[in-house]
């Protein structure tokens, strides 16, 4: 039985001397938009609220669905219209435009809870639940090796600023098309131009309740994934990695919680295996399937189930 990875905490690199131009707009960004959110009791009203309400479920199921089940994992195939759509849906979480989401999703699949991994909590809580954002410069060294350089000759402009310091190798399919092309140099300004809607629309509480408050509370969720998930929760399957299965955050992430599940099948378009396991991007995909749209969707066969089932050692008892 493979056993898990032990979890070591060394000193945090926050503190660190190289600190790119990347990682300043990300923390001052960051920054800006928790600060905001201090705001928001001030700006309160039903109808800013159930505007980020609404704006959080979309979002956040278009993570789930989009980046993570159908471009990530290809765990199901959806016409391209309709791939872009939900894509471009996922892009205003501000998680990260599709080609680097996608990139550094992949390489934390092929490197998981190593010194590759991106975002593990073999580094500490805190490294996989935030921190990891805030270092570009070893970042691009673990998901783009081939592509790397000197980060002090590289300035990233402004309007890219998610993307990191070099070009992946692992997401030359998504590469290859011109929408997820021009989302990748243009990230930024779709979110500037949703604010100013938002701002024209409902004023201050729109633009903070559906921009700030929304944001904050989606991204903290989703980084939930990666370090509570890693530490906390249940393993039905044997993996080979810390994943865990977290109800709380499979509530709160759209399924994604399942993490143990995804982990130990991770070209499945269902999370949730059991009816019990809510899993509300599941419930996105087959209703596409039954309405004969999702195609090719991909779930764990009897076999493989019961391959990976989690086994307790039973200590043998000498006579």
């Amino acid at each position: 039985m493979h056993e898990p990875k032990a979890m070591v905490k060394p000193p945090t690199s926050f503190m660190r001397e190289k600190w790119t131009k990347l990682d300043q707009y990300i923390s001052i960004a960051l920054f800006i938009l928790h600060i905001l959110c201090i705001f928001a009791p001030f700006h309160f009203n039903w109808r800013a609220f159930w505007v980020s309400f609404a704006l959080y479920v979309i979002t956040g199921l278009s993570i789930s669905v989009s980046y993570h089940r159908n471009l990530a994992h290809k765990s199901f195939e959806l016409p391209k219209l309709l791939e872009y759509f939900f894509a471009y849906c996922a892009a205003h979480a501000l998680q990260g435009d599709p080609i680097d989401w996608v990139s550094t999703h992949r390489c934390h699949h092929q490197f998981v809870d190593t010194e590759r991994d991106p975002h593990s909590p073999v580094q500490g809580f805190w490294f996989s639940h935030i921190l990891w954002l805030f270092d570009s410069y070893t970042l691009t060294k673990r998901v783009c090796p081939k592509y790397f350089t000197n980060f002090k000759k590289i300035e990233r402009s402004i309007i890219i600023w998610f993307s990191k310091h070099g070009r992946p190798d692992n997401v030359r399919d998504l590469e290859k098309q011109a929408f997820y092309r021009f989302i990748h140099k243009t990230y930024l300004l779709h979110h500037v131009a949703f604010a100013v809607l938002l701002y024209e629309v409902g004023g201050l509480p729109f633009l903070i309740w559906g921009m700030c408050v929304r944001i904050v509370v989606l991204l903290h969720i989703t980084f939930m994934v990666n370090s509570v998930c890693h530490i906390w929760g249940k393993r039905r399957w044997n993996t080979k990695d810390l994943s865990k299965n977290n109800w709380l955050v499979g509530l709160l992430a759209f399924g994604e919680g399942w993490h143990n599940n995804h982990h130990a099948f991770e070209y499945s378009a269902r999370f949730g295996i059991e009816w019990w396991e809510y899993d509300p991007g599941w419930y996105v995909i087959r209703f596409l399937q039954a309405i004969g749209v999702a195609t090719q969707v991909k779930l764990p066969s009897q076999i493989h189930k019961q391959r990976l089932i989690h086994k307790p050692v039973t200590p043998s008892i000498g006579i």
